[in-house]
């Protein structure tokens, strides 16, 4: 088995509190998606707040986010 798969099999038994703490961390050490600074990343999240509380779109519910992830990884 690979250490990332073991880590993998590893992290995943571990509490939910726990989980979010480990997924926090490593997503600190990720770079600003696209190279966009955090200005820009959080004007884009309430940009897209607006047209939710707006009417303008409509959220996924949470089934149709886990079918679009499922058709990803397919």
């Amino acid at each position: 088995m690979s250490l990332l798969k073991e880590l993998e099999v590893a992290v995943l038994r571990l509490p939910a509190k726990d989980r979010v703490r480990l997924a926090d961390r490593l997503l600190g050490t990720l770079p600003a998606p696209l190279g966009q600074s955090p200005a820009a990343i959080l004007a884009e999240a309430e940009r897209r707040d607006d047209e939710i509380e707006n009417g303008k779109v409509r959220p996924l519910t949470e089934q149709e986010f886990w079918a679009g992830v499922r058709r990803r990884r397919a």
